[in-house]
């Protein structure tokens, strides 16, 4: 009876704080680096005297961290509480579970309650894995005495043992963080969770998610509102909505269709809590077409930032000087928003004529863009050209804004030492797109490259002691699977590092 759902990390390319505000739109890509969660009953069958109880077992393992929490899930508030003697929480998990649970009861009639209540008793095993691309393994790879290549990230196992930050836990009661990569594991693990329970429990059928977009909507929701209310804060939301749709142009949701969910602390029960989350009138946007024969690589970073002290300076900035906030932010709205259109001009082109695209793109590979033009023998070339070398000019403007307002904001979007870096591969052969993504900051990079030119790409950054991920794009959104993900090789076996 166990079921596995997977759901993919993010890259947002473009809309960098923009996307916090509607109708501002970010162009964000999935990935194919995965989170996995399995779900299975504890026990095999319900004993005769279950019926009597008021609490139902729930088990949640994560073998890369070595830890095991288990809980006691109210059957009448639906609430869980945590009987395990380690204090450590995954509020993420814990929201997803509760949240689920109350959805399936909200949508069932007396029978179908009844059915629910027994498969509960049952228990929950939960289990959560990320591939190794959520997390960064570069002291492991240098206590192994390998270099920072591809190759030798591709050699650890998958699933590999998380090593911990120790060194940034300021004291012997704090606790070390995760070192992570930037690729928006807790919004995968989030939907992987939610997703991989609602099929479980019946409330979803997720065996032909392409032809079932109710069922998506369905996760969408309930995701992204244990997401906001585990984290604190209502985000943007474009990591959930990539992590269930996939690759996107994302419009963020308005707040109020959560308010529910926030003021739930005030008494109402859950299940109408979860009702009315469900009745809302989500007003997201997601809608994506870009251009084939591209590639993204990524770089994840040394240090890590924390989007949400960089959205707060952000913030404070704007209230502190509104009339130049307010210039930049438009000046970015409006970069943001001519890269979107080339990038279409570029779909476009390649829908009309693919072969000609296609062999533009492979001669651009082997060429600086100065010397793109040199292949525009024909005015349909010519298009393709101009609208590579405009997507390349916006991006260099687009990063100029973003450092004006890290710099006004005091906060670091685009370091010094990446923006060398970037300054750097924007120069190389077949190099479209350098910069930041999200909310920049020292997480990671990332580079757009044509055809087959991020070979030079990550070669380059390896002699510079910069390690590149393991990624490339994968549109699809979450997924059931038809095996545990430990029983096959999700990671290692991938060989191209790059983003088609």
């Amino acid at each position: 009876m166990a079921v596995v759902a997977s759901a993919p990390g993010k890259v947002l390319m473009t809309g960098g704080y923009l996307v916090l505000e509607r109708p501002n739109a970010g162009i964000v890509l999935s990935t194919n680096a995965r989170f996995y969660s399995v779900v299975k009953p504890i026990y095999d069958e319900v004993k005769p005297d279950s019926w009597a109880w008021a609490w139902a077992d729930v088990k949640l393992t994560s073998p890369q961290m070595s830890r095991e929490m288990t809980y006691k899930l109210s059957l009448k508030y639906l609430t869980l509480q945590s009987v395990s003697l380690s204090d450590s929480r995954n509020p993420f998990v814990e929201y997803a579970v509760q949240y689920v649970v109350a959805a399936a009861y909200s949508r069932l009639d007396s029978s179908g309650k009844d059915a629910l209540t027994k498969l509960l008793l049952r228990g929950l095993d939960i289990t959560i894995l990320g591939c190794n691309e959520f997390y960064s393994y570069r002291n492991q790879i240098e206590a192994r005495g390998l270099p920072l290549t591809p190759e030798s990230l591709s050699s650890l196992p998958p699933f590999t043992s998380i090593t911990f930050n120790k060194e940034e836990s300021g004291g012997q009661n704090s606790k070390p963080e995760v070192a992570k990569t930037g690729l928006g594991s807790s919004a995968a693990m989030t939907t992987a969770v939610v997703a991989s329970l609602l099929h479980y429990l019946g409330v979803v059928n997720l065996s032909s998610v392409k032809d079932n977009s109710e069922d998506l909507d369905t996760v969408h929701m309930i995701a992204q509102t244990a997401h906001c209310i585990a984290q604190g804060e209502v985000g943007s939301g474009f990591d959930v909505s990539s992590a269930v749709y996939g690759s996107q142009r994302y419009v963020r949701f308005s707040p109020g269709v959560i308010s529910s969910a926030q003021d739930a602390v005030k008494a109402a029960p859950l299940e109408e809590v979860i009702n009315d989350v469900l009745k809302a009138e989500w007003d997201h946007e997601k809608d994506m077409s870009h251009a084939p024969l591209m590639t993204s690589i990524r770089e994840p970073g040394t240090g890590g930032s924390s989007t949400p002290s960089m959205v707060g300076a952000v913030k404070k900035w704007q209230k502190a000087d509104p009339q130049t906030s307010v210039e930049t932010w438009r000046k970015l709205s409006e970069g943001n928003a001519a890269l979107e259109m080339q990038l279409n001009t570029l779909s476009n082109l390649a829908r009309m004529s693919f072969d000609v695209y296609k062999d533009v793109i492979n001669n651009c590979s082997t060429l600086p863009s100065e010397k793109w033009l040199e292949v525009a023998t024909e005015p349909s070339r010519t298009d393709i050209v101009k609208a590579l070398l405009g997507a390349k000019d916006v991006m260099l403007e687009i990063r100029y804004q973003m450092r004006k307002m890290g710099e006004a904001a005091g906060i670091p979007i685009e370091p010094e030492s990446q923006t060398l870096l970037l300054d750097s591969t924007m120069n190389m052969e077949g190099v479209l797109l350098a910069g930041v993504p999200g909310a920049g900051g020292f997480d990671a990079v990332f580079a757009v490259t044509l055809g087959d030119a991020s070979d030079k790409v990550i070669k380059s950054w390896s002699r510079q002691n910069v390690l590149a991920l393991l990624v490339r794009e994968d549109p699809n959104g979450v997924l059931l699977e038809n095996n545990d993900s430990r029983a096959k090789e999700v990671t290692s076996g991938v060989s191209a590092i790059q983003i088609q």
